[in-house]
């Protein structure tokens, strides 16, 4: 089988396919802001939840159903800074996924990566990496929301955690975002081999 990649493109591809997978799975997974709600554990995370409160009509108080899931609706997410961070933090997912699947791609077919190719590939992964990192710089705007409040012990404000502590899940995708931002875009400048000259 013939490749299109350099040996700093076939480790441009693997690690690319990693901070795509770190970034995707923090991304996905509710547990970017931990804290206690009704002495159970709530998690938050750009555009899902787990454990919320129900008000239980028949005793008459307010249970915590221990479950995790999206909220209801785009616009049931608690404050506007995260909405737009779901959204420019899933597109930046997205840049670098694409950019993963293709560099993969580019093990298996020849004369799929070519330099400038790959140029062009570590730049839309410096974009991926960016947005996402901008994500991560915007949500912190949202611990004012009333959910959150409730959760970190009415403490919490813009950039203050309250009694919340920050998750593995905001680390994983930043961690990730950075990592595609410095080394997958250096890497994907080396990625593509020389293309052929044919003689017409």
């Amino acid at each position: 089988m013939a490749s299109s990649l350099t040996c700093a493109g076939v480790v441009w591809a693997f690690l690319s396919f990693l901070c795509a997978a770190a970034s995707c799975v923090g991304f996905f997974m509710p547990y970017w802001l931990l804290g206690s709600q009704l002495e159970k554990s709530v998690s938050f995370g750009t555009f899902r939840r787990c454990s919320y409160p129900v008000r239980d009509e028949s005793r008459q108080t307010t249970i915590m159903v221990e479950q995790c899931g999206r909220y209801a609706s785009f616009q049931a997410i608690p404050s506007t800074e995260w909405r737009i961070c779901t959204v420019v933090t899933g597109l930046g997912c997205g840049l670098l996924l694409l950019v993963a699947l293709t560099a993969l791609m580019g093990c298996c077919v020849s004369e799929l990566i070519s330099r400038t190719v790959g140029r062009v590939a570590g730049g839309i992964q410096f974009l991926g990496g960016l947005l996402i990192g901008s994500g991560c710089a915007l949500y912190p705007l949202g611990w004012d929301s009333e959910e959150v409040r409730q959760t970190c012990g009415n403490l919490s404000n813009q950039f203050e955690l309250g009694t919340c502590e920050i998750g593995w899940a905001y680390y994983c995708t930043g961690g990730g975002a950075a990592a595609a931002m410095l080394v997958c875009t250096w890497l994907a400048c080396f990625s593509g081999k020389k293309q052929k000259q044919y003689p017409y």
